[in-house]
């Protein structure tokens, strides 16, 4: 890797920078050029094959050499951070809610369909799990259970990206200039998409929403808020990230009580 990674792009650098690294991946940025290391290959699969399908902007693949993909960084900043407040304006929150109505309405991807039936018993585990452990208050956990119930219903399958964290869109003012990390996108629920993206970040919902341009059900995203918080919290401990930062998962939570 490394005589790959030298003459292509990090003479002349003065700062490698790590964006995010955990067990199952890192991700470096040298220079205007992102790497990301997987240890799993097929999501770097997925996560190229989507990015050719998908009718939204995304980032430019530079090359790859396994277990690296090399990505040119995108124009303009994310749209926000969960546990900050988001600087983006109304409108850019909506154009990014016009952007994944865009990818919904585009052809299904070949894989399969993204199954909500291994939620609940991964559900029965995870609030297990928090209670065990008096990580959170059984009231907590037993309440957003039952919120997050919602979610788990019949739902005709779409385009998704499958993971669009609020950090994934980039704007520059208020256009979306591209959407990062598409490793989990597939056939999904569209809520789940809209869910993801304004979690953390429920001032900016009716924006987004009105972006989209249909009707959705609220109530079913507030129980993927719910659902992602309560699945998420165990994976994000064991790999060194804080959910209980302000504005973050645990906060969802009780916001939901």
């Amino acid at each position: 890797m490394t005589s790959v990674i030298i003459p292509a792009i990090i003479a002349d650098v003065e700062e490698v920078r790590v964006v995010v690294a955990h067990s199952e991946r890192a991700t470096l940025r040298v220079g205007d050029v992102f790497l990301k290391i997987d240890s799993d290959q097929k999501r770097t699969d997925v996560e190229v094959e989507a990015m050719a399908l998908a009718p939204v902007p995304t980032a430019e693949i530079l090359w790859r050499k396994p277990p690296v993909l090399a990505l040119a960084a995108l124009r303009g900043t994310a749209l926000g951070r969960l546990g900050e407040p988001s600087t983006a304006s109304a409108a850019a929150w909506a154009a990014a809610g016009a952007a994944t109505r865009m990818l919904h309405d585009a052809p299904l991807p070949p894989w399969p369909v993204q199954s909500h039936d291994g939620y609940a018993s991964e559900l029965d585990v995870e609030c297990e799990w928090l209670v065990t452990n008096d990580v959170l208050p059984a009231g907590l956990v037993t309440r957003n259970r039952q919120i997050a119930e919602a979610a788990l219903r019949p739902y005709a399958p779409v385009f998704t990206h499958g993971d669009l964290q609020v950090g994934h869109v980039f704007v520059d003012g208020d256009e979306i200039t591209g959407v990062l990390d598409w490793s989990e996108a597939g056939q999904g629920d569209a809520l789940h998409d809209l869910a993801v993206l304004t979690l953390g970040h429920e001032e900016h919902l009716g924006d987004v929403v009105a972006g989209y341009g249909t009707d959705v059900d609220l109530g079913v995203i507030r129980a993927w808020w719910s659902l992602r918080s309560l699945l998420g919290i165990h994976w994000l401990v064991e790999h060194g990230f804080d959910p209980f930062l302000p504005g973050c998962e645990v906060d969802v939570l009780r916001s939901a009580m």
